[in-house]
């Protein structure tokens, strides 16, 4: 066995794990979640999520991947044999994650080149489901998939090589490295992209949207519910990611400090982000002479429709902006594409004895494989099914399951006096509070308030997909990625003395 990687250096730690909960969520998700959900007001409910589910189970898992010293599935099996499963259904979830994380990687790629010139034309919304991806020409009937898209291909395979590459180089010199240069850089471009969008002409009526409390939304149940649901999906928790990564801190590294900088800096990045969005759907909203709630979008529509027609009619500088906002996509997609990645790396490394390369040679092979679904002309159809039921019926789940066998089987007590042993910043008992009832309770009502909905109001897509689709891409994806759980778990360790605790 090769010897196991450390970070070099706590920022360096820092740099990787804000790089993981920074993503294309942050940038597209969270503005519209917010101004959806009370505007200003949200910040309550949002920050009440952060302190006392998000905080707390990234304390959790950065403890029990630096006590444990392992992959998921490893650090759960040495919890508990019987355990096992539950690291693996994690690496299964970000299988099917990063297949498709990396296609929208590869559409940001491709249109910080469409922005020289501006090359999607005045109707964005054409260019993108017509002209690129192709996925009018299915006509919404995802069951004929339809040729490959050589334009979505193309940087696909770009996007996979870079990943590649950095995982290849390993933790220290691949990883570390990258989001130490990547994750400033990013900053800098959404800074310089917020001070724009919020001097913008009618930026203002965008900030009055997104800022105005509206107090009222504070007493539906849902809203609290999408906070916790904003927290949870945004700091990559309960997917094996943090669990990974801190396996690889020194046995004496502070934990707690560690998840508060990383979580505290994700909800930063967040609002910046929000401030540009609005910002620039304002100045849109006052160009078309509409309400601000007409042009507001979230997803792949925000991205890759709306903002294209917002700097389509910038006063200056169109296709640098363009190429700025894409640019930044693009980072945002890769640092966590690669943390996503490496859940499923270090797991078959650990489990089977390989060498990293032969890891990093396994994952990203099927990893590419898998994402050549998506670069055909229903894959957008695709990848909005599989990414709804992977993030609702796969992370949360996964979720409810790793809080409960931590708080109610295993010794919690035990678990904070480590971290309490390693960290200048002690826990109290609230920590055990929040994971023992706020956070199953949530992460229940979540689970039961999404299943109602799609069995009881309306599948998912409504008119877009037939049952069978959902059933059969959504369903089915989440399912696979459970069983891979139990399918993982009844192969062989490969060295029994991996599964000594280091």
């Amino acid at each position: 066995m090769e010897e196991r990687e450390q970070w070099g250096s706590r920022a360096g730690f820092i740099f990787a794990a804000i790089g993981s909960a920074i993503g294309l969520g942050n940038i597209w998700r969270y503005p519209y979640i917010a101004y959806d959900n009370g505007g200003g007001a949200f910040l309550i409910p949002y920050l009440f999520a952060l302190l006392t589910a998000g905080i707390p189970i990234l304390i959790l898992e950065y403890a029990i991947g630096q006590k444990m010293r392992g992959s998921s599935p490893l650090s759960f099996r040495r919890l508990s044999e019987k355990w096992e499963w539950l690291g693996w259904w994690q690496v299964g979830i970000c299988y099917f994650i990063v297949t498709y994380y990396m296609v929208i990687i590869g559409w940001a790629l491709s249109f910080t080149y469409f922005s020289i010139g501006r090359q999607w034309g005045e109707d964005t919304q054409a260019f993108m489901l017509g002209d690129y991806l192709g996925y009018l020409n299915v006509a919404g009937n995802i069951w004929t998939p339809g040729g490959f898209r050589w334009q979505v291909l193309v940087p696909l395979v770009l996007a996979w090589a870079v990943t590649y590459w950095i995982l290849f180089r390993g933790i220290r010199r691949g990883i570390q490295v990258a989001n130490t240069i990547m994750i400033p850089v990013l900053i800098v471009i959404m800074i310089i992209i917020t001070i724009r969008g919020v001097t913008l002409p009618g930026a203002a009526a965008g900030l009055n949207a997104l800022l105005e409390p509206n107090w009222a939304a504070m007493a539906d149940p849902k809203v609290w519910v999408n906070a916790y649901g904003q927290i949870f999906f945004s700091l990559s928790i309960a997917f094996g990611i943090m669990i990974t990564y801190a396996s690889y801190l020194p046995k004496k590294s502070d934990v707690a400090n560690n998840a508060f900088i990383s979580a505290f800096a994700n909800s930063g990045f967040e609002f910046l982000a929000a401030l540009g969005v609005f910002g620039a759907l304002g100045y849109l909203a006052t160009l078309q002479g509409v309400p601000v709630e007409e042009v507001a979008r979230s997803g792949v529509v925000l991205a890759f429709i709306v903002f294209p027609e917002i700097i389509n009619h910038f006063p200056a500088f169109n296709d640098l902006f363009g190429a700025l906002f894409f640019g930044a996509l693009t980072l945002a997609g890769l640092t966590s594409a690669i943390s996503i990645a490496e859940v499923c790396i270090t797991a078959v490394k650990e489990k089977f004895g390989m060498t990293r390369t032969a890891a990093v040679n396994w994952v990203c092979g099927f990893g590419f494989l898998g994402s050549l679904l998506f670069v055909t002309q229903a894959g957008l159809g695709y990848l909005d099914i599989v990414d709804a039921f992977i993030n609702n019926y796969g992370i949360v789940l996964a979720g409810i399951v790793e809080v409960v066998l931590m708080a109610w089987v295993y010794k919690l007590v035990a678990m904070r006096e480590h971290i309490n042993l390693v960290s200048d910043l002690r826990i109290g008992l609230w920590w055990d509070f929040c994971l023992k009832f706020i956070t199953p309770i949530v992460l229940i009502t979540m689970s039961g308030y999404n299943l109602y909905n799609e069995l009881f109001v309306q599948h998912y897509g409504g008119g877009d997909y037939t049952f069978g689709q959902v059933l059969l891409f959504g369903w089915g994806s989440a399912l696979i990625a459970f069983l891979i759980g139990f399918v993982f778990q009844r192969f062989r360790w490969q060295g029994e003395g991996v599964l000594m605790r280091r």
